[in-house]
């Protein structure tokens, strides 16, 4: 892709990478449309086993819309672009596989809410998070205000949101809002990738009926609770658990194959 976003393959592992470092990576149309066919390519491929999100050079992760773009769009286009939004980046919090944020830098507005919409988040000690968006008249747009209380509770949300309140890497961790901070002095990407390969190395069927049953941890615990067992089920006829067990017997890792 070249038009904002681009795909890289690391062994079982797919890395999109937000591609426009002169513009501090910020979410263009045409970036957006970038973004929803790597989507559809992931969601095709049954050998990835994880995903990594993250945004080219050091400074962004995605510094969010693209205001000069926005500056040039009518409302009504405004509001086509926030529709693409949902039906171009909905994948990211939908793949059957895993997706990590690995915030390398600034992630503000509509930035943050594409890390918000991933499994996992890891940053950069020198990353920024925020969501602005009320500073410029508007309101988080792409998600914002439903996942980030259900992520760091009802009040921190208000506030980051309501009083236009950013966040350290430290700070964002401190309140679960990030897994874990990396510092500025390692490989940024290659940490990412040793974080994930627990899931990347493990069983992509397991991994997969995990995230369907955590994602109905949202519903009624009757409701989630049958959800988690149809998941269980699953599994339990998989080549997967069986070669599991195997391997425990023999005392040594499995080799898990998706089957």
């Amino acid at each position: 892709m070249s038009d904002g976003a681009r795909l890289e393959r690391h062994g079982a592992v797919a890395v999109v990478v937000l591609d426009r470092p002169e513009r501090m990576n910020a979410l263009s149309r045409a970036a957006v449309l970038a973004l929803g066919a790597i989507g559809r390519t992931l969601a095709a491929d049954p050998r990835v086993r994880a995903v990594v999100l993250t945004g080219a050079g050091y400074k962004a992760f995605c510094a969010g819309a693209d205001l000069k773009e926005r500056l040039t769009l009518q409302e009504a286009e405004v509001l086509e672009l926030l529709q693409l939004y949902r039906s171009e980046l909905g994948w990211i919090g939908a793949l059957d596989v895993p997706v990590v944020a690995a915030i390398n830098g600034v992630a503000l507005g509509g930035g943050l809410e594409m890390a918000l919409a991933c499994d996992l988040r890891i940053a950069r000690e020198t990353a920024v998070l925020g969501l602005p968006e009320t500073s410029l008249g508007i309101i988080p747009g792409a998600g914002g205000t439903q996942r980030l209380p259900r992520l760091i509770g009802e009040a921190r949300a208000k506030e980051m949101i309501l009083l236009g309140k950013r966040l350290s890497a430290a700070e964002a961790l401190s309140i679960g809002l990030l897994q874990q901070v990396v510092s500025s002095s390692q490989d940024f990407l290659l940490a990412a990738l040793d974080y994930i390969k627990p899931i990347s190395e493990g069983a992509p069927i397991a991994q997969a009926a995990a995230l369907r049953a955590l994602r109905a941890a949202e519903l009624p615990l009757a409701e989630g609770l049958a959800a988690e067992l149809s998941a269980y089920e699953v599994c339990l006829k998989s080549a997967d658990r069986k070669e599991a067990l195997l391997a425990f017997q023999e005392k040594r890792p499995p080799k898990f194959e998706g089957r």
